[in-house]
């Protein structure tokens, strides 16, 4: 942090020497993980403030945080003692966590005061709500206790190991963020998923990144928001280009997965010679169950002891196993890119990947237009949407990339929208993880680039994916393969019937649309027109097969 982080912070980078980044083992493009918790950056202009007699300790607050700077902290009696002044809530649930205290703590230095927060916060229905913005001051002493308090809250050990963080949308909260702090805009609706998705996997995932917005606010040196747990667990990150970042990442999943063939191979010679019982039943478990993410982890821990011990003692085969026992637990592979990558520029490869069927998960993260380049017009930029390459309104649907992807059979599918339903969101990337094969998530995000015109802008991102599900512009949906295994329809359409009477409403309510109405006033009317003609179709397909008899 001293020698590299803060002299490019500080716009001193070219005083650094060769031998500097030899001296931190970055020279071979590695960089140390977790370095934007120490930017405090503290540039907002409102910080939340948490009401504890509001609150239901719902923890959606933190589910859809951008930046995971407010979070629920669970303490002991002895941990609690160790503040001062500190005001929490005892938990009534879950019962693993009950007796315990609670408290919603934002990082006022960390946040950048978007509002999304307060602005879901369901609250009391009869008092109010639990979170409210609040002018930021750092010289003010409250923010200064509320900074003090985070810094030692972040230290508390977690508490996720009591509760199924996978179960809920309230337990995943419990489970440290391990993307945190990112120099993504105030209310991004693309970091929200990326935060989740680390919640639940961070600790044995491993990311294939496109070129693109994700890219740079997920490693912009010297700030990298992945970081570590507390047993120096984390997320291994790396990014290519628009055109190869689906490959890339199958890339990395063959590797592992040809390691994970020669940690096969060697603890059968260990099962067919001189090891101990205890050894054999737990290499012939591990054989049995490597693909199995919560077994390799219960697994591992046994199974190292056992390879250090025989190690120890001279065994050539388990010396080799000591280099490579990190490959005991199962990984997780993400491959992430936005709508320009993944419906246009990649779309090749990753039409290539999802038909190797291998076990990899791609989140599509759909602002539907180039964010990253200027706002350019993709595949997914809707008819009617003003972008650049498309200034009088896209004449031409968009791509359905999700149908097209169901067309293979054994594809895991979803589309999903955060703001709109949570259980929805949490329910998809569960199912996408665990399923053995590809998966691909698309996931609706507002953008800066879109002008929300709603009053606090990027601050209703949330709102605006539930308004966009509400009316009929996006849908909600799952193709789960597993099911189709079991005779059952794979098609889950997870959204209401929308009230098409918003549509038109809601288009006007963002900057893209209502340009064209400007510029071309009749031109737009049509325009908008089809474009709900277009949705009520696409509804129409979903509905269709929601209802297909799959019994044989």
């Amino acid at each position: 942090m001293k020698e590299l982080v803060r002299p490019i912070n500080a716009q001193a980078g070219d005083l650094l020497k060769v031998s500097d980044f030899v001296k931190h083992n970055t020279v071979d493009g590695s960089w140390e993980v977790g370095t934007a918790a120490y930017e405090k950056r503290g540039v907002e202009a409102f910080v939340p403030a948490w009401n504890k007699d509001n609150c239901i300790q719902c923890n959606q607050c933190a589910y859809i945080c951008p930046h995971a700077a407010i979070r629920p902290f669970v303490l002991t009696d002895e941990e609690l003692a160790g503040f001062d002044g500190l005001e929490t809530l005892e938990m009534k649930a879950p019962a693993a966590m009950k007796g315990m205290h609670f408290v919603i703590e934002p990082s006022v230095l960390d946040c950048l005061g978007c509002g999304n927060c307060a602005d879901i916060c369901p609250g009391n229905p009869k008092t109010g709500k639990a979170l409210t913005m609040v002018p930021f001051n750092p010289d003010a002493a409250d923010m200064k206790k509320m900074a003090a308090d985070w810094d030692k809250l972040v230290k508390v050990p977690s508490k996720q190991h009591l509760v199924d963080i996978k179960s809920n949308v309230k337990n995943s909260q419990f489970a440290q963020p391990l993307f945190e702090f990112s120099g993504a805009c105030s209310g991004c609706g693309e970091t929200p998923y990326v935060k989740l998705i680390s919640q639940l996997f961070g600790d044995r995932q491993m990311i294939a990144n496109a070129t693109g917005c994700s890219s740079i606010y997920s490693a912009s040196i010297p700030s990298t928001p992945y970081t570590k747990n507390e047993k120096g667990q984390g997320p291994v990150f790396n990014n290519s280009l628009f055109e190869d970042f689906c490959e890339f990442g199958l890339g990395m999943a063959l590797g592992n997965k040809k390691m994970k063939e020669r940690v096969a191979k060697l603890l059968q010679e260990m099962i067919d010679g001189n090891a101990s019982d205890e050894y054999k039943a737990l290499a012939q478990e591990w054989i049995d169950n490597k693909d199995d993410a919560e077994k390799t982890k219960e697994i591992a821990p046994k199974l190292r002891a056992c390879i250090a011990e025989s190690a120890a003692k001279g065994c050539p085969v388990c010396k080799e196993l000591q280099t490579l026992d990190h490959y005991l637990v199962k990984r997780s592979q993400w491959i992430i890119g936005g709508d320009g990558a993944s419906y246009d520029i990649g779309y090749g490869g990753l039409d290539h990947v999802i038909a190797s069927g291998e076990d990899v998960n791609i989140l599509v993260l759909d602002t539907e237009v180039y964010s990253n380049t200027g706002g350019q017009a993709s595949k997914a930029t809707p008819l009617g949407a003003i972008a650049q390459f498309a200034a009088q309104g896209k004449r031409i649907r968009k791509k359905d990339l999700g149908m097209i992807a169901t067309t293979y059979g054994y594809v895991y599918v979803a589309q999903i929208a955060m703001g709109a339903d949570h259980a929805q969101t949490l329910k998809a990337i569960r199912e996408a993880e665990a399923w053995h094969g590809p998966s691909i998530i698309i996931a609706y995000a507002p953008c800066i680039n879109h002008g929300l015109k709603a009053k606090g802008g990027m601050g209703k991102s949330q709102a605006e994916e539930k308004k966009a599900v509400e009316c009929g512009y996006w849908h909600l949906w799952r193709y789960n393969p597993a099911l189709a295994e079991e005779g059952k329809n794979p098609f889950s359409l997870d959204s209401k019937e929308p009230n098409w009477e918003n549509f038109h409403d809601f288009l006007l309510g963002e900057v893209r649309y209502l340009s064209v109405k400007k510029a071309y006033p009749n031109e737009a009317e049509e325009l908008f027109a089809e474009a709900q003609k277009m949705a009520q179709i696409r509804y129409k397909t979903y509905i269709r097969k929601s209802q297909e008899n799959w019994e044989d």
